[in-house]
C-alpha cells in the first residue's frame, strides 16, 4: 500500500512552528527542520508559505491577532498605552522567539497593520505631532521587545554558562569583580552584592521602565501646551 503524506495545514505548521522555537531557538530554526517535525518533505511546505521569510511575517501576523484580541482598554492615552504595553509583553512571553519575530518583520499582513494601527488609536487625541506619534509609538514597542528578548537571551546566556564552566554566572562575575579595582567596578561591585541585578527582567523594572516612558510623552505634550 502506498504510504500517504499526513495531512497538514496551515495552522498545524505554525503550532508545530512554535513548539520548534521553543525548542531549538530561532537560530535553529529551518523549514528543513520543521518538514521533520510535521513528518513531510521540505517541499510541501512551500505549498503554503513561499520562503522562511514569509513564515516569520504568518507568525508575527499571529502574534500581532492575540495582542490585539487580549488588548482592552478605555481609558486615556497613558493608560491604553500602559495596557496595550503590559499585553504586548504578557503575549510575547508566551510565543517562544516571537519578539525576534516582530522586529524581523515588515507590516504586510493584516493584523500586524491592525496592531500598528490600534497603537496609533492610543495617541490619536493627543496633542501630538503626527510624527511624534509614530515616535511615541515605536519607542513603546521597542521598549517592550527589547526587554522580553533581553530576558529570553539572559535566560540562554545563563544555561551557556552553567554547561561551558559548570559554575553559576554569579560566581564567575563575583570572581571577575573582586579583581578590579574600586575605581573600575565599585559600584557595580556594590550593586550585584546587593541583588539589584536581580531586578532586571521582573515585573517592577518593567514598570519603571514604562512609566519613564510614559512621564516623558507627557512632559513632551506639556511643553509643546505651554
Amino acid at each position: 500500500m502506498k504510504k500517504q503524506h499526513p495531512q497538514i495545514s496551515e495552522d498545524k505548521i505554525l503550532e508545530a512552528s512554535w513548539e520548534l522555537l521553543g525548542e531549538e531557538g530561532i537560530e535553529k530554526f529551518s523549514l528543513r527542520r520543521l518538514a521533520t517535525r510535521l513528518g513531510i518533505q521540505a517541499p510541501s511546505l512551500y505549498w503554503y508559505f513561499k520562503s522562511k521569510q514569509n513564515l516569520y511575517q504568518r507568525l508575527a501576523n499571529h502574534v500581532s491577532k492575540i495582542i490585539l484580541e487580549e488588548f482592552h482598554s478605555e481609558g486615556d492615552w497613558k493608560e491604553q498605552l500602559t495596557t496595550l504595553a503590559v499585553t504586548i509583553r504578557s503575549v510575547l512571553s508566551r510565543y517562544p522567539c516571537s519578539a525576534q519575530l516582530m522586529m524581523m518583520t515588515l507590516p504586510h499582513e493584516p493584523d500586524i497593520i491592525r496592531f500598528t494601527n490600534r497603537m496609533l488609536v492610543c495617541v490619536e487625541s493627543t496633542t501630538l505631532e503626527q510624527e511624534q506619534k509614530i515616535q511615541v509609538v515605536t519607542t513603546l514597542v521597542n521598549y517592550v521587545y527589547y526587554f522580553v528578548l533581553d530576558d529570553y537571551q539572559h535566560e540562554r546566556n545563563v544555561s551557556a554558562v552553567i554547561k561551558d564552566q559548570d559554575m553559576e554566572p554569579g560566581e564567575e562575575l563575583n570572581r571577575l569583580l573582586n579583581s578590579m579595582s574600586e575605581t573600575d567596578a565599585g559600584l557595580f561591585r556594590r550593586m550585584f552584592e546587593n541583588g539589584l541585578f536581580d531586578l532586571m527582567g521582573t515585573d517592577s523594572s518593567f514598570e519603571f521602565g514604562l512609566k519613564l516612558i510614559l512621564s516623558g510623552i507627557e512632559q513632551v505634550i506639556k511643553d509643546q501646551e505651554n
